[in-house]
């Protein structure tokens, strides 16, 4: 803490300030704080399972421990993968380069896909119709693009242009590795640069995309396939293994528009070049060093990242990425103590039971509203630590001698898992994260809250500390959570997780009106010279830290020490709470990561999301003797009281 600084000027800095000073940013980290910590922690955790894995050589084959312990192995060895060079995707590069029209050009996207190398053009998925939650369906969404979002194409301020020279540079890079001439490689960044712009230029903006209605277009795929003449859906899902639908939702119909007209108009030596990018941008981080440097190269321009991550941290997590389930089971038996699983299902008991009496005294909204917004609290199914049917990868083959080749064969085998759940009933036991990852998630077709193991310990979680330090961590994460079921985007959602309309109109607009009053509070907030939080593409995050921390603090008062007044370490309970949620979020960030952040997060940075959520609770005040006058005081009815 910076005790030199008071309270109610910068929160953030008074409770994090001397850490924040002393914890400069590693130079293999894009940024450091509480999380970074806790994923370092569970990273080295993972990789001694690993390394473990790796050396048994008597377990036996089929086992979890043999084929993480191969997955991992493979993947380590750099002298095989080294020799390789690019050889494991010549193949590939020569196909695909040799597209002669546009049944060709649409034939190499399915072969892409389904073959796990690459998921050129637009972005397809399966899962569940949001107003028909319990049918799986295929859907298409806009895509096609390498940078991080569409703006990096479209606007040309000196940090864009910065990104699109590095980006350039990259794409150059990669093509001369394969053997292509300098000039031709630049040539090939310049058509690669301007297709891939012309894809952007068709998207949707983020924020427009947290709209489920916008987003949601049904059609059958006949009459879709009449909206783009040059590709026949029927015959190219096929090709992509979906047969026997007849529906496809689409997020954003004028991308594919779009889509259908460059399909005829742009050469097909253009697409062999677009396609050939997609193949080696896939499999760089995969192949020999030069790749892997020129990919690190052009990551460092987006992050300001100063030196790679470790190879076996990076392996590591591909290992959680690829096969996570096999990994979880390890990392579980040994990480995850049962009475941890208990300890939260009491902590989610007591919010739900907190997020209860709150919406009961809500002033803002009437009976028959707040009847339907119990009615889904009470549906919420929670998961905690890890799921309870594993997965175990069948068909899926793993070798110790040949790492590019497990790579491919896991893309293959989970583009296989993903449309074998068409024509099934909805898994609803699958989870969207492994167990070692540190966050948590709300599903709104689903209705239920997510807390992986791994963001089960400290600072979130620790079975030893006080409540307040609990409850101002994981109680407010696990409130987060509930609170996007409440949120401007997943309260359009019932509870049987059907996006349908449950408000009455006043209450709506009532709702709408107070998320104005958020939205502006964050747009205020200075990130970088001129850039400022975008509080209409955080502001579903925003309604998750206002409801989970009213919500926490709620519960913590239930508790024996939240009704206390009991000293620890000079610090009332109250003090103790709220300063648990200010450290859970300190951190320091480069300057060129906070930027792309602004972009691509719908999080608002750790500063704002120490400070955002308390300035709104009177009982913040209070615990600090927040005046007015203090740089961050709020009069009373400027507060703002959502859940």
């Amino acid at each position: 803490m910076d005790l030199s600084v008071k309270p109610g000027d910068d929160f953030y800095i008074y409770a994090s300030g001397n850490w924040l000073k002393n914890n400069p940013v590693p130079a293999k980290e894009t940024r450091w704080g509480s999380f970074n910590l806790l994923r370092d922690f569970n990273i080295n955790a993972v990789q001694a399972i690993l390394n473990d894995a790796a050396a048994n050589t008597n377990a036996a084959p089929g086992s979890i421990e043999k084929r993480v312990g191969d997955f991992y192995a493979a993947s380590m060895d750099s002298a095989a993968i080294e020799k390789l060079g690019y050889t494991p995707i010549k193949k590939d590069l020569k196909r695909v380069g040799a597209v002669k029209n546009v049944k060709g050009l649409l034939n190499e996207v399915a072969y892409l896909r389904t073959s796990g190398a690459a998921s050129p053009m637009f972005g397809f998925y399966v899962g569940q119709d949001r107003k028909d939650v319990n049918t799986m369906v295929p859907q298409l969404s806009q895509g096609g693009i390498t940078l991080p979002d569409r703006d990096y194409y479209l606007k040309d301020d000196a940090r864009s242009q910065k990104i699109q020279a590095a980006y350039k540079e990259y794409i150059t890079t990669l093509f001369t590795l394969t053997g292509v001439k300098q000039a031709q490689a630049q040539k090939n960044a310049e058509t690669i640069f301007n297709l891939e712009k012309k894809l952007a230029e068709a998207q949707m903006s983020r924020v427009e995309m947290r709209d489920p209605y916008k987003t949601y277009n049904k059609f059958s795929v006949a009459d879709f396939s009449k909206t783009t003449p040059n590709i026949d859906w029927k015959s190219l899902m096929a090709k992509m293994k979906v047969t026997g639908q007849d529906t496809i939702l689409v997020n954003n119909p004028a991308f594919f528009t779009e889509l259908n007209g460059l399909v005829q108009s742009v050469p097909a030596s253009d697409w062999n070049t677009y396609l050939q990018w997609n193949v080696l941008k896939s499999a760089a981080p995969y192949l020999s060093s030069d790749f892997v440097n020129a990919n690190f190269a052009y990551s460092q321009v987006l992050s300001g990242q100063k030196v790679q991550t470790p190879r076996w941290q990076r392996m590591s997590s591909l290992t959680d990425g690829t096969i996570g389930e096999l990994l979880g089971q390890l990392y579980v038996k040994k990480h995850f103590k049962p009475e941890a699983k208990e300890r939260m299902q009491e902590l989610i008991a007591n919010l739900i039971k907190a997020y209860e009496i709150r919406i009961n005294n809500l002033d803002w909204m009437s009976a028959a509203t707040k009847e339907k917004a119990l009615a889904k609290l009470h549906a919420f199914t929670p998961k905690v630590g890890y799921p309870d049917n594993w997965k175990n990868y069948e068909g899926l083959d793993i070798s110790r001698k040949s790492f590019f080749q497990n790579v491919r064969n896991a893309g293959q085998w989970a583009y296989n898992d993903m449309v074998s759940q068409l024509g099934k009933p909805v898994d609803r036991t699958k989870w969207g994260m492994t167990a070692p990852t540190v966050n948590a998630y709300y599903s709104p077709v689903m209705n239920e809250i997510v807390f992986p193991a791994g963001i089960l310990q400290f600072p979130f979680f620790d079975p030893n500390a006080d409540d307040a330090v609990n409850y101002g961590g994981i109680g407010a994460v696990i409130g987060h959570e509930i609170s996007h079921g409440f949120d401007d985007s997943g309260s359009q959602y019932d509870k049987d997780g059907t996006l349908r309309n449950w408000w009455t109109p006043e209450d709506l607009a009532r709702f709408k009106e107070k998320a104005k009053a958020l939205e502006e509070q964050y747009n205020a907030y200075t990130v970088l010279d001129t850039i400022h939080v975008n509080g209409k593409f955080t502001m579903g995050e925003n309604i998750g830290d206002l409801g989970g921390l009213n919500a926490a603090y709620e519960a913590f008062k239930m508790t024996k020490q939240g009704q206390s007044n009991e000293l620890i370490d000079g610090f009332t309970p109250d003090q103790r709470f709220f300063l648990a949620w200010a450290q859970v979020w300190r951190g320091n960030i480069l300057p060129e990561s906070a930027a792309q952040q602004i972009v691509t997060d719908p999080h608002s940075p750790g500063q704002f999301r120490t400070i955002g959520a308390p300035v709104n609770m009177d009982a913040w005040y209070e615990a600090f003797d927040v005046k007015p006058g203090d740089k961050l005081y709020k009069k009373p009815e400027d507060r703002i009281r959502f859940w």
